[in-house]
């Protein structure tokens, strides 16, 4: 079905060390990594492998936590230095919310929409994170099962602050829109999915608008557990830590964030004569069908290319890689990108390479880095991608193998360290998951 033409009118966002937007654009189109050493893994010495993380503190969004008197370290609160958001707002979000409401605000501002187009019921809210505010539920329940205090003193606000469509609820609260308030999770592939559903909800004409996006709070707890799994990078300084593709490469950069769009049906947008940032052209997800949790499937990703250019003729200009810096995905990844798009013609972006995986919001965040791409006419690297493998992969030597028979350092042309210039009038964005999820979205220039 081919439904209405949906445009991208907005953007905002909370990213590690950048003070906004403007500032996340001039430091990523500068070659800049935004990854750090993080004080808080640091303190726990070897009981933890990792200790670089793209973190943000409260501090540099312009909050401060208030504490509970009766929980220790528990933050019944926080205060908006800034006054962005009213109290009774911040009462009942946790960080990864906050940053959610703060990037509508800035989204909504961008698209121009006034008061009554976001509080109509042809507008809607479709925000989703990978965890589940663990933060505030590990201070609460140790509170409660290890030091025997009652379920009242971490007050009453635990359940709203951790449920899973936190994100989505206290920005709906905050905009008062009457249309759709919705949360979709697909672990790593929330933040484009949400995008992704935003799209469909439009092109469709269920709704005119929508604030869409993904958000990942800053927590030890979703840093610990990715440590425990052996999956994080380590033995780099921080700026080198995220290295997709490499030969050395050996696990991702656990990173937090928050990417919020306003897609707006384009014929509304055109007529009120709108900002038009981008066009989406095309959303497809699948799963990989294999039974495997963990493991990337290059069929799976064929078959998600395909879905994705099956109703429209567009060529990308960019492909903008999921690109974590995990052994096996990156070589998957890239072999599927040039088994469907050849070895010519395009170019290859890595933007985890400059801040990391924010996880649930690495979609959205990184759909942003799309936007901006197109916007710029610029195309962002793949840093640390020093050395590509010489040598064929371990799985293209099986006789089962259907794909590329080229080692990775044979693509060494698509994938450039530094930023350069090139006409680009699509980008493909993609992004995979635990559970074999997988999504991919085509945007492009407003034509």
């Amino acid at each position: 079905m081919k439904g209405r033409k949906v445009a991208v009118v907005g953007m905002g966002g909370v990213f590690p060390d950048c003070k906004d937007l403007l500032d996340f654009e001039q430091k990523l189109f500068s070659n800049q990594s935004l990854i750090r050493s993080w004080d808080k893994p640091l303190s726990y010495g070897k009981q933890v492998r990792s200790s670089v993380a793209g973190y943000i503190t409260e501090a540099e969004v312009n909050l401060e936590p208030v504490t509970s008197s009766l929980v220790e370290g528990y933050p019944e609160s926080y205060i908006d230095l800034l006054n962005r958001i009213p109290d009774r707002n911040l009462a009942t979000a946790d960080i990864g919310s906050i940053w959610a409401m703060l990037s509508s605000i800035d989204a909504i501002k961008m698209a121009g929409w006034n008061n009554s187009e976001v509080e109509s019921e042809q507008t809607g809210v479709v925000v989703g994170s990978g965890s589940c505010g663990n933060e505030i539920q590990r201070i609460a329940w140790h509170n409660f099962f290890e030091l025997g205090k009652k379920t009242r003193t971490v007050g009453a606000h635990t359940v709203d602050r951790g449920m899973v469509y936190r994100e989505a609820a206290n920005v709906s609260c905050l905009i008062k829109n009457r249309g759709v308030c919705e949360a979709m999770g697909s672990a790593c592939a929330t933040g484009l999915g949400n995008i992704g559903y935003a799209y469909r909800l439009i092109s469709f004409g269920l709704q005119d608008r929508i604030v869409a996006g993904g958000s990942e709070g800053t927590a030890l707890e979703t840093f610990l557990g990715f440590d425990g799994m052996q999956v994080l990078s380590r033995g780099f300084e921080p700026h080198q830590s995220s290295r997709p593709f490499d030969k050395d490469r050996n696990g991702f950069v656990c990173s937090f964030g928050t990417g919020i769009v306003c897609l707006e049906a384009y014929d509304i947008a055109k007529a009120r004569g709108a900002n038009i940032l981008g066009v989406i052209d095309s959303y497809f997800n699948n799963s990989d069908g294999d039974g495997d949790m963990f493991a990337p499937s290059f069929s799976g990703q064929k078959r998600l290319w395909k879905g994705l250019l099956n109703d429209t003729s567009l060529r990308t200009d960019v492909v903008k890689v999921h690109g974590t810096s995990t052994p096996t995905g990156d070589a998957v990844e890239l072999l599927s990108v040039v088994d469907t798009l050849g070895d010519k013609g395009f170019q290859i972006a890595a933007p985890k390479s400059q801040f990391g995986h924010m996880l649930g919001a690495a979609g959205a965040v990184e759909f942003i880095t799309a936007i901006l791409m197109l916007k710029r006419q610029e195309v962002l690297p793949c840093l640390n991608s020093d050395n590509l493998n010489p040598e064929l992969e371990t799985f293209q030597t099986v006789d089962s193998w259907s794909g590329p028979k080229e080692p990775l350092l044979y693509y060494r042309d698509l994938l450039k360290q530094e930023v350069f210039s090139k006409e680009i009038n699509s980008v493909a964005c993609l992004n995979y998951g635990f559970g074999g999820t997988n999504s991919a979205m085509l945007v492009s220039k407003d034509n």
